[in-house]
């Protein structure tokens, strides 16, 4: 069966760390890139047995694909320290690795805790990520924001799912949009992208509505709600950053 290499990217990340790293124990290699932490974040790293590389921060997807190429293993299993891998989801990778398997890559879907229980609607779940995947076929696409695993051949699916504690609070909910839409809109404007009136004025309400109607965020109650009018500011705010460039 081929081994499996954990890669965990990391800043800061001393709450997270300890629970992170303890999910992935089983794996035969754990590998943390840290970037500059200022707490300590690469002391618990060590502590848990895990080998860190400490390098400056290059963006998300090339700082992946650094870790990707610093381990032994071939099959890399990609974690963010906000993260925790199940004992269901470890079992299942064993087992589908043990069959040599023929897709580069697996896709995992992603359940996010947040305020105060599992989100398993809007466009929040099941968020299939691409995390599980050999590094010979496939690596991560580079963009500033939401990067993906782009795989040279098929690619399988997962069913358990891998926990995502993403937010402290809606505070941090809100800056993490913040700092995400700007990525998005630059990301855009090179590109060649332009907003207009319909962009800021009816992509945030289709947001809503599929996220809230379509996507079932109603069966969440009122965190549902909240969600989905924080999807569509999102995707309001990331217009409207997209206009505020063409017009700087």
């Amino acid at each position: 069966m081929p081994k499996v290499a954990v890669t965990i990217i990391t800043k800061d990340e001393a709450a997270n760390i300890d629970a992170c790293l303890a999910s992935v124990a089983w794996a035969d290699e754990i590998l943390v890139v840290d970037s500059g932490s200022t707490d300590d974040t690469v002391a618990r790293a060590r502590t848990r047995g895990a080998r860190v590389i400490v390098r400056d921060w290059p963006g998300y997807s090339e700082q992946k694909n650094f870790a990707a190429g610093e381990v032994a293993c071939d099959w890399i299993l990609s974690v963010d320290a906000d993260e925790r891998v199940t004992g269901a989801l470890a079992a299942e990778v064993r087992a589908r690795l043990a069959t040599d398997p023929a897709p580069a890559g697996f896709r995992i879907p992603r359940v996010t805790w947040h305020l105060g229980r599992w989100i398993r609607t809007t466009d929040w779940y099941p968020d299939y990520q691409l995390r599980l995947y050999d590094r010979r076929r496939a690596r991560w696409k580079t963009t500033r924001v939401h990067e993906s695993v782009e795989a040279e051949g098929e690619v399988g699916r997962l069913a358990s799912d891998l926990e995502h504690y993403a937010y402290r609070d809606l505070a941090h909910h809100y800056a993490t949009m913040d700092r995400y839409t700007t990525l998005a809109a630059a990301e855009m404007h090179e590109r060649g992208r332009r907003a207009g009136i319909i962009d800021l004025s009816l992509h945030p309400w289709a947001a809503f509505v599929r996220n809230y109607v379509i996507r079932r965020g109603f069966l969440d109650g009122l965190p549902g709600f909240i969600i989905s009018v924080m999807n569509a500011y999102y995707v309001f705010m990331k217009f409207a950053k997209l206009w505020a460039l063409q017009h700087k």
